[in-house]
């Protein structure tokens, strides 16, 4: 399975998650079966709030889930459309995060239970 993380650099497992997924600066893959990290540049970093690509960057990439702090209504739904899940993180680095998500400790989001607009998550 491949984990997409919003990160704010290229630290690999000790890298700081960052806490909007579409405005990181890139996006650390975790594949979980090879154990193996590849960190990409988020190409749509500075979008208007509301025009929100999360597909664009990681589309080849093969992804089955992605963790973050919280996210809109309309990329989630865009990524469960696609077969992407989508996991509220817990943990401050993508190790902690990692750790959490393999223990099942993590609550699914979907267009029912993500974010209305700013100031939630």
């Amino acid at each position: 399975m491949k984990i997409c993380l919003p990160t704010e650099g290229k630290n690999g497992l000790s890298e700081v998650v960052h806490n909007h997924f579409g405005s990181a600066k890139y996006f650390t893959i975790y594949d979980t079966s090879l154990k193996l990290i590849e960190i990409i540049k988020n190409d749509n970093e500075h979008h208007e709030h509301g025009s929100c690509n999360p597909v664009g960057s990681i589309s080849k990439y093969n992804i089955d889930a992605i963790m973050t702090n919280g996210m809109g209504r309309r990329a989630v739904q865009k990524l469960n459309d696609d077969g992407i899940k989508v996991y509220l993180l817990d943990g401050n680095t993508v190790n902690e995060a990692i750790k959490n998500f393999e223990t099942n400790k993590l609550t699914e989001l979907t267009s029912e239970n993500a974010c209305g607009g700013h100031g939630c998550h």
